[in-house]
């Protein structure tokens, strides 16, 4: 079949080098976001799936607006048997999700109707989920409201973090399209409404997000640790040299040992830093103070003396 792949984020490339190796089907264009600057010069940067498709010969589209008319005249022409979606980072127009001749289709991050919207693999671990996965959906104008054609499940791990299971769900994408693209052809695909009952949502992230609450449980406070690294990163605020700098927060262990205020900090040693939460307390393990390096929470405490007593995410007592 003639694809037409919508991707942006990097969940997506496993799936596109799959589709681009597979001689069953066609790629025939690419459509990705615009470049942007990145870094402090500001210097523009092609989304990786851009590079990929490029390095394979394939047409790529980066209008600015998917919706625009001249865009959408661009990828008629490319007469799509299937439009194939993942982590676009816009929102599809009616005309766009009816082009294809069979089908529409959008892999998206979780198991639907549970976390819908665009942060479903930070959602599934401070949730305290026992496992996500990949769900490939028929596009409809809803936000991620299609039917579902199929899902791939995984269990998340104890330690999981967003940058691993991200890593782990990308590589089951392929498989699930290969799979769904196997049904659509054979005639066999399902279409399964999902239960309204059942949505939940996972909002659009931004720093603010990380900012821990120490009056949350600790199992609370580790969960969200997880979920938000490595982007955007979980944070407190650390009393120092008379102002506050703010500490990011990598890795931590949840600990039932309770006593103290909220973000006091209890121990400060060799293993890391001990932090009352609402219930229980918190050990920091990995962490990384503004302007300096991510490094273990030992050897930060090493060239940092925090007393315990300490309150983090405010002002010193």
């Amino acid at each position: 079949m003639r694809i037409l792949f919508l991707g942006t984020g990097e969940i997506g490339l496993p799936t596109l080098r799959s589709l681009l190796a597979d001689p069953a089907h066609t790629v025939v264009g690419c459509v990705t976001q615009p470049d942007k600057p990145v870094g402090r010069r500001q210097e523009l940067q092609a989304p990786e799936v851009k590079t990929v498709a490029l390095s394979a010969g394939i047409p790529v589209f980066q209008p600015e607006r998917v919706r625009a008319a001249e865009a959408l005249d661009e990828l008629r022409k490319l007469a799509p048997d299937v439009i194939v979606v993942v982590a676009y980072g816009q929102i599809l127009p009616r005309p766009l999700l009816e082009m294809p001749r069979v089908a529409c289709l959008n892999l998206h991050a979780s198991l639907l109707p549970r976390h819908r919207g665009a942060s479903p693999i930070h959602a599934a671990i401070e949730a305290g989920d026992r496992e996500t996965g990949m769900t490939v959906m028929y596009m409809a104008e809803g936000l991620d409201a299609g039917d579902v054609l199929l899902k791939k499940a995984i269990p998340i791990r104890r330690r999981e973090t967003a940058g691993t299971l991200h890593d782990r769900l990308a590589e089951i994408g392929p498989a699930a399209l290969r799979e769904a693209l196997c049904l659509l052809e054979t005639g066999a695909a399902p279409r399964i409404p999902q239960d309204p009952a059942q949505v939940t949502y996972a909002g659009k992230l931004g720093r603010e997000h990380g900012r821990i609450d120490w009056g949350a449980g600790c199992v609370e406070v580790e969960r969200k640790i997880r979920a938000m690294n490595p982007w955007p990163a979980a944070h407190t605020v650390l009393p120092a040299g008379g102002g506050c700098k703010v500490l990011k927060l990598f890795r931590a262990i949840a600990v039932r040992r309770s006593g103290g205020h909220p973000g006091s900090v209890l121990q400060a040693g060799p293993n890391g830093l001990l932090v009352a939460a609402g219930a229980g307390s918190v050990l920091l393990r990995e962490v990384q103070l503004e302007g300096k390096k991510r490094m273990e929470a030992g050897e930060f405490l090493r060239g940092h003396g925090i007393e315990p007593g300490t309150q983090l995410g405010g002002e010193p007592r």
